[in-house]
C-alpha cells in the first residue's frame, strides 16, 4: 500500500488529456485575485453557502491547471483552496504540488517545520476553519502529483519546472527539483540558496509550464515559460491558455508581503492582455 508520502513521489501520466487548458501561476492565498483571473478567462464561479463549495462552469472544453504554491502570504489562502479542491474533485482542474503546499502538508501530517515565509499566516486563516475542512487540506495534498505529462507528452507541467531528462521519472529527487528547483548549494547575501537556471540550457521537445520564482512577465526560453508572475508581491496573477499560447493576467490588488530578492526581469518581456 502507498503511503501519504510516496503518493507525492509520483508524477500523474494524462497524456490523453490533449486540452484546451489555462495554466494558473502561483496564487499565493491572493483569493480575489483569483476569482478576477477566472472570470476574465470565462468562467463561472459561485459559492454555494448551503453546501459550503464553489460550484464552477468552465469555457467550453477547458480545464485549469494550477502550479502549485496556492498558500501562504496572502490573505485568504483557505479558500483558495477551497475552490481548487473543488475545481479538482469537479473534473475541471488538475494541480500539481509547491513548496509551500508541502510544508503545509507537512505540518498538517503532524512534522516539525519552521513556520515562517507566509506559513504563519495561512496556519493563523486555516484556524478558523473546522477539522473535517483540515482533513480535507490534507488529503488534497496527499493526492498532488510532482508533475504532469499531457497532450501525448507535448506539455510538462511542474511547479519549478523539470529537465527534459527526468519528465516521466519518480524518485525524492526528481520530486525536491519539481518542487524547488536546482540549486548550487550556495547561499546568497540574504541567507537563500542560489537557484539555478534550468531553462537556460532546455533543449526538449516538450513546452514545460512552471512558476516558483517570480518574474515581471512571462517569456518563452527554449519552450519553457515562467507564470509566476509575483500577485502576492504586488505583480500580477498570470494564466497560459494552451495550446494557443495566450497569456492573460490580473493585477494584484494590494501588495500582500515583500519579496525575498528582486524579481527576475527578462530582457524581452512577454506581453498580456
Amino acid at each position: 500500500m502507498i503511503s501519504e508520502t510516496e503518493k507525492q513521489w509520483h508524477y500523474h501520466d494524462v497524456k490523453q488529456e490533449q486540452g484546451p487548458f489555462h495554466l494558473i501561476g502561483d496564487v499565493h492565498g491572493c483569493l480575489d485575485e483569483l476569482l478576477a483571473l477566472l472570470r476574465k478567462l470565462g468562467y463561472e464561479v459561485y459559492f454555494e453557502h448551503a453546501q459550503q463549495r464553489y460550484a464552477v462552469i468552465p469555457p467550453e472544453g477547458y480545464k485549469a491547471i494550477f502550479l502549485g504554491d496556492l498558500t501562504d502570504r496572502g490573505p485568504n489562502s483557505p479558500e483558495v483552496l477551497r475552490l481548487v479542491m473543488d475545481m479538482v474533485a469537479q473534473g475541471l482542474a488538475y494541480c500539481v504540488t509547491g513548496n509551500h503546499d508541502d510544508k503545509l502538508y507537512r505540518l498538517l501530517l503532524g512534522h516539525q517545520v519552521q513556520v515562517r515565509h507566509g506559513l504563519e499566516l495561512t496556519v493563523a486563516q486555516l484556524s478558523a476553519y473546522d477539522t473535517a475542512f483540515r482533513e480535507r487540506v490534507k488529503a488534497f495534498f496527499g493526492s498532488l502529483p510532482h508533475h504532469l505529462i499531457l497532450d501525448e507528452g507535448r506539455l510538462v507541467v511542474a511547479h519549478a519546472g523539470l529537465e527534459e531528462r527526468l519528465h516521466g521519472r519518480n524518485s525524492k529527487g526528481v520530486r525536491a527539483l519539481c518542487l524547488y528547483g536546482p540549486v548550487n548549494g550556495d547561499k546568497d547575501e540574504k541567507g537563500l540558496p542560489v537557484r539555478l537556471d534550468w531553462a537556460a540550457d532546455y533543449c526538449g521537445k516538450a513546452i514545460v509550464v512552471y512558476g516558483h520564482t517570480p518574474v515581471l512577465s512571462p517569456r518563452w526560453r527554449n519552450n519553457t515559460i515562467n507564470l509566476d508572475t509575483g500577485c502576492v508581491f504586488g505583480g500580477r496573477l498570470t494564466a497560459l491558455s494552451y495550446p494557443y499560447q495566450e497569456l492573460t493576467s490580473v493585477d494584484a490588488l494590494a501588495t500582500y508581503a515583500e519579496p525575498a530578492r528582486p524579481f527576475i526581469q527578462h530582457p524581452h518581456p512577454s506581453h498580456t492582455s
